[in-house]
């Protein structure tokens, strides 16, 4: 309780204000809140403990609010947090401190409620809301002057003092963190210093138009975008797979913004960009966003849409891809619709499933981007149609045979069973054997041989199979359709000196899942013993070759002489716990359960059973299976011709299938209204659309069930763009003055409805709305431009000579909402590491683009990838790059960038968090990167001074834009003495001078 007080005195103490605004407050902050989260349990029909809010008078009448005093007031005391809950309300979330202290604001200036009010919940068709109207022309002018007015006015009206300018090293520091994300050099702050002195505008405008102009401003600004897209390079899930191909929509983000792309396209080409865009190679590219988000692999890939967990995995994807649109473009929470009508703002449930059906066409994969030519385009995908019809025709006639064939055989199937069951119940080892690499076609030759270190006489060789639950194959896996068995007595087998003494190349051989297979032959001197698949088991949709065990039995005593020799290979994956070359040969594989008995009577089944198959199969049969796997191959061989292209994670229609995961082809699946989002439930169709959100917004996109995919997702793009939506202006103006000025005008940056902020500056957010707008190029850099040149960007954030000012400014305003301040900040996770590498001399500032760095190695990632950072060198000059070209990984983040608040790729980021954390300081001094990168520092600071004094001044030109002041000199030259220049880069990458801009 005393905790809960005085978070509440501290909230009224924040919030004081002139008592003239009491009604304005309670209509504009109280009531919202009332509405929004109070009104549902305490209205006329229902009024939990007895009140009812429809006429907030009885708050005051029945005791909740004492006038004037808020700490006492009970209605304060239920909805302030204790131990992060709070009595009201109730079975919900507690209010946001902000709205908090508007009720505790209100109180304390004496509690007005205009005469006549009612609390009313919100209609659905209630579109008098401030982000909802209409944004008129911006006026004209010097836009860097009219937000110096604006700002000006709202600092008069609250009684507020602004702070002086900026020295000019804070300033330089400033704005080349906002705008590049990097430290300047002392040369660049040398020169900067010297004209700021001469004309202060002209260096500040010159400084301004060069970070601009520099590639490093859209890395800069690409993590900004990068962070509200929720980009990753893994799905998520249980499975976070990589995904390779991801990082060219990165690329396309950053080059996007460093070449100015009006905003409208830019927003176009990521949700239609392969319909839109002129270049179509880059709007393919630009759908990455509805893709960035994550995929549950095992949903789609292994259960698929017949099953109810498939077809909820589809709908949660359609929802990601809808949220995303509507946060990011245009600040809306359609996905509140999903079960019901929105509660606080007009969108209908019905409009939530319009907007899924623009998406119904859609699926996340790999599609080609470039490197093919139109004609090659139109090739590939006949030949992939073409490909896909017979392979279902040959699955469909397959699955008949298989049907007779379990008819005819039902006589002794069971007992078949029972023995494999049987024969399959001892567990696998550990130790699996040997794994070749994944192939995309079965037809790839693959190879593995044993060389014994010498001849020695051999009779017998026996090939034992692995045991794998991959996909459910068990035993068998892995083991070769077709194949032969070659030795020599040489010390290299060739074509000349090889005998085979196995030839199963011509027809599918039947597997021997548990039972090891036995090649009998003549006694001879092997040195050398190879297997060589020319037909690949099938894992799912990929194959490959393993083997669990070779043993080559000597000819005098029956020993099994193989064990321990050198195993080579065409190829194979990565050794690991489960899977290495060694294993084939150490006499630790997969047993059966059967005695020899039952072994016999397994064999006698299996063979009836074979027989059973051949007598099934027809010569019609079997000359339209011989038919379908030559034109089969006959595809593959044509589609081997064609190259490969480039590939991008995004949008796709068409794709290589995968397990049960399947491309639409461009027809969009159905969808239909969901009462209460329950999919088991199905009601009407819906054809695509949107909320109409402001007055001529086209809300139906299609009046036929099999409407145009591609033309539906164009209509829901050009709408999202239109001049006249006043949701994209406004939300991307908020934006840009938060990446700008490190704090939004509203905010809650992905909600402007009626449960996310006001803005603090309604006119300065319409007047940049506007401006970016009407703008035929719809610059984002001319907006930033005019805004780094306001007298509010270039405030200094503390003034030690102006104390009684501070101390005036931080009783009327303490979270700085009003501008009086410059907002001083803590450098941002990747600013940290990226000053870190430049500092120290290595960073490789032209590396840019393409393939992400991995500052990890992955373990097991045939399954559920293990990313293990401390595995990876640090002085890895590969890593040595900007943190935006990491690759970036879901479920398991980089342990250092996420204690510095790195974003959220699961989540579309709209503000990241900003805390100072003991664990942040230990991950900045204990960090490998950081402990390599002061070796590297203190060689470059050992190598271009000569004196200690030279050292620390030069140690801390380059990280802080400062030489150390008397303060932190004698501290700075003790430790250097002391410990030397490797621990004094340490402290000194570590120090808040480094971390934070003033």
């Amino acid at each position: 309780m005393r905790l809960k007080l005085i978070l509440v005195t501290c909230l009224c103490a924040l919030a004081a204000g002139p008592a003239s605004r009491a009604d304005e407050l309670f209509t504009d902050s109280v009531a919202p809140v009332l509405a929004g989260r109070c009104l549902s349990c305490h209205n006329d029909e229902k009024s939990g403990g007895g009140l009812s809010l429809v006429d907030p008078r009885r708050l005051i009448e029945q005791g909740y609010v004492e006038v004037s005093d808020a700490p006492s007031s009970h209605l304060v005391e239920l909805i302030s947090p204790d131990d992060g809950r709070a009595e009201m309300p109730k079975d919900s979330d507690p209010l946001r401190p902000d709205q908090i202290a508007a009720i505790a604001q209100w109180i304390e200036s004496g509690a007005n409620i205009p005469t006549g009010f009612r609390i009313e919940p919100a209609s659905v068709a209630d579109r008098d809301w401030w982000s909802l109207r209409p944004i008129a022309s911006a006026p004209q002018g010097d836009l860097h002057s009219i937000v110096d007015r604006l700002i000006d006015a709202k600092l008069a009206e609250h009684a507020l003092t602004p702070l002086p300018a900026a020295d000019p090293i804070s300033l330089i520091r400033r704005v080349s963190y906002d705008l590049s994300g990097l430290p300047p050099t002392p040369e660049q702050i040398d020169a900067f210093v010297r004209q700021h002195e001469i004309d202060p505008d002209i260096a500040w405008r010159q400084l301004v138009d060069r970070l601009l102009a520099a590639p490093e401003f859209g890395e800069k600004w690409g993590q900004h975008w990068l962070d509200i897209a929720r980009y990753a390079e893994t799905h998520g899930y249980d499975k976070d797979q990589p995904r390779d191909n991801a990082w060219p929509y990165r690329d396309y983000v950053i080059q996007s913004l460093n070449v100015d792309k009006p905003f409208g396209q830019f927003a176009r080409e990521q949700i239609a960009g392969d319909v839109l865009a002129d270049d179509k190679s880059e709007g393919i590219v630009a759908t990455g966003f509805l893709a960035a988000g994550p995929w549950d692999l095992i949903a789609h890939v292994e259960v698929g849409e017949e099953k109810l967990d498939g077809r909820i995995a589809k709908h949660l994807d359609r929802d990601e891809m809808a949220t995303a649109v509507f946060n990011v473009f245009q600040s809306t929470t359609i996905q509140c619709a999903q079960c019901h009508n929105h509660k606080f703002d007009p969108i209908e449930s019905t409009d939530y499933y319009r907007v899924h059906a623009v998406f119904a066409g859609i699926d996340r994969a790999d599609r080609v981007y470039a490197g093919l030519s139109a004609d090659q385009q139109r090739q590939q995908l006949d030949l992939q149609q073409e490909r896909d019809m017979i392979t279902r025709r040959r699955d469909q006639a397959k699955q008949a045979f298989e049907q007779t064939v379990a008819e005819r055989a039902a006589a002794i199937d069971p007992e078949l069973k029972a023995l494999d069951e049987k024969a399959n119940r001892f567990p696998p080892p550990p130790q699996h054997g040997f794994h070749s690499q994944i192939a995309s076609r079965c037809d790839e030759v693959k190879w593995v041989e044993v060389d014994l270190g010498m001849p020695k006489p051999i009779d017998r060789v026996e090939l034992i199979a692995c045991y794998d639950d991959y996909n459910n194959i068990g035993a068998g896996f892995g083991f070769p359709v077709r194949f032969k068995v070659d030795v020599t007595g040489e010390a290299e087998l060739t074509d000349r000196n090889a005998t085979t003494v196995f030839d199963a190349t011509s027809e599918d051989f039947a597997n021997p899942e548990s039972s090891p297979l036995g090649i009998q032959f003549d006694r001879q001197a092997i040195r050398i013993i190879r297997v060589t698949a020319t037909k690949l088991a099938e894992r799912r949709n990929d194959y490959i070759l393993a083997l669990g065990e070779l043993r080559a039995i000597h000819a005098d005593d029956g020993v099994n002489v193989a064990i321990g020799g050198n195993v080579n290979a065409s190829d194979h994956i990565p050794p690991n716990a489960r899977w290495s070359p060694r294993f084939l040969v150490d006499d630790t594989y997969h047993r059966s359960g059967l005695d020899d008995s039952e072994t016999q009577r397994w064999k006698e089944l299996r063979e009836r059973r074979s027989a059973i198959v051949a007598a099934a199969s027809t010569p019609e049969h079997e000359r339209q299976m011989k038919q379908r796997t030559e034109r089969l191959a006959a595809i593959d061989q044509q589609l081997k011709r064609i190259p490969a292209g480039q590939l991008v994670y995004a949008a796709a229609t068409d794709f290589s299938k995968r397990g049960k995961f399947l491309p639409t082809k461009g027809t969009a699946r159905p969808i239909h209204f969901l009462h209460r989002g329950d999919l088991k439930a199905p009601g009407a169709r819906m054809l695509p659309g949107a909320p109409e959100l402001w007055p001529g917004a086209p809300s139906r996109f299609a009046s036929e069930p099999d409407f145009d995919e591609a033309e539906a997702r164009a209509a829901l793009a050009r709408t999202v763009t239109r001049q006249d939506n006043p949701l994209i202006w406004r939300s991307i103006a908020n934006r840009i003055w938060q990446w700008t000025f490190g704090k939004p005008l509203v905010g809650t940056p992905n909600d402007f409805g009626r449960m996310g902020m006001r803005p603090t500056h309604p006119e300065l957010l319409d007047l940049l709305a506007a401006r970016l707008r009407d703008d035929p190029g719809q610059s984002i850099k001319s907006i930033v431009r005019e805004l780094v040149a306001t007298a509010a960007y270039r405030r200094a954030s503390f003034a030690a000579d102006r104390s009684d000012v501070t101390q005036q400014n931080q009783t009327i305003d303490a979270s700085n909402d009003w501008l009086w301040r410059f907002n001083r900040r803590r450098l941002t996770a990747e600013e940290f590491r990226d000053t870190v590498l430049a500092v120290s001399g290595t960073l490789r500032t032209d590396d840019r683009g393409g393939p992400s760095f991995k500052d990890f190695v992955i373990e097991r990632p045939q399954h559920s990838p293990h990313y293990e950072y401390d595995l990876h060198d640090p002085n890895d000059p590969a890593s040595h790059r900007r943190t935006i070209y990491r690759f970036v990984v879901r479920s398991q983040p980089q342990p250092m960038l996420t204690t510095l608040d790195c974003a959220d790729p699961s989540i579309s980021t709209a503000r990241r968090d900003e805390s100072t954390t003991s664990l942040q300081a230990l991950a900045q001094w204990n960090n490998r990167l950081v402990e390599a990168m002061s070796q590297r520092f203190a060689a470059r600071v050992a190598a271009e001074t000569t004196t200690d004094a030279q050292a620390i001044r030069l140690a801390c030109r380059l990280a802080w834009g400062r030489d150390a002041n008397a303060a932190e000199r004698e501290p700075l030259t003790n430790l250097l003495a002391e410990h030397g220049r490797e621990t004094l880069c340490r402290v000194v990458f570590n120090a808040s001078a480094m971390m934070y801009l003033d």
